[in-house]
């Protein structure tokens, strides 16, 4: 039989964890009720086993959406599928555990600029012969709060091109993977 000092504690447990589900992931992600409005995010790509892609993603908001920056080294010649999953766990070495593409509204696969699609659909990323590829687009679909917030999930980098067929597009293994997570200056005063 537990003490009376664990069981208080137990209860003490039990209440904070009632009172923390309350909350919305909107309000968890401005940092409680009432915390700064994220403005900007970062993913750090680590290669997969048995590859070599590294780099960043930088998400900045913009008024008519979310700016996704890629800088990616190591990759092999061509186009890689690239996408936003919805778990940001990069715990596997095969980055199985980010899930599938991110997909709040269950739309179906498609290019960045198909009128409906998943939100994560961010189409291809190209390395050039020394494996280097970048990118810069303005997606209108992202957000960092509500159903759309990209904070705390996955960015994958594939080893194939994504062909846009459905469900997923054909591209592969995933040869990086990386969290988003609110970047240092990414909060708005």
């Amino acid at each position: 039989m537990p003490s009376k000092n664990f069981a208080s504690v137990l209860m003490a447990g039990a209440l904070a964890s009632a009172c923390i589900t309350t909350y919305t992931r909107a309000q968890v992600m401005k940092g409680l009720l009432g915390g700064p409005e994220v403005t900007k995010a970062v993913a750090v790509l680590q290669p997969t086993q048995g590859n070599k892609a590294e780099g960043t993603v930088t998400f900045t908001k913009t008024d008519k959406g979310v700016r996704v920056q890629a800088d990616i080294n190591g990759l092999p010649p061509g186009k890689h599928g690239f996408h936003i999953h919805e778990f940001g766990d990069t715990s596997s070495p095969d980055g199985m555990a980010a899930g599938g593409h991110f997909n709040p509204h269950k739309m179906e696969h498609g290019s960045p600029d198909a009128p409906k699609r998943h939100v994560g659909d961010l189409g291809n990323i190209e390395a050039d012969s020394g494996g280097h590829a970048t990118l810069n687009l303005v997606d209108p679909a992202l957000g960092f709060s509500g159903a759309t917030s990209i904070l705390g999930r996955g960015v994958v980098v594939h080893e194939k091109p994504d062909d846009f067929s459905q469900p997923v597009g054909n591209a592969g293994g995933r040869v990086a993977v990386g969290t988003i997570g609110v970047a240092k200056g990414g909060e708005a005063k």
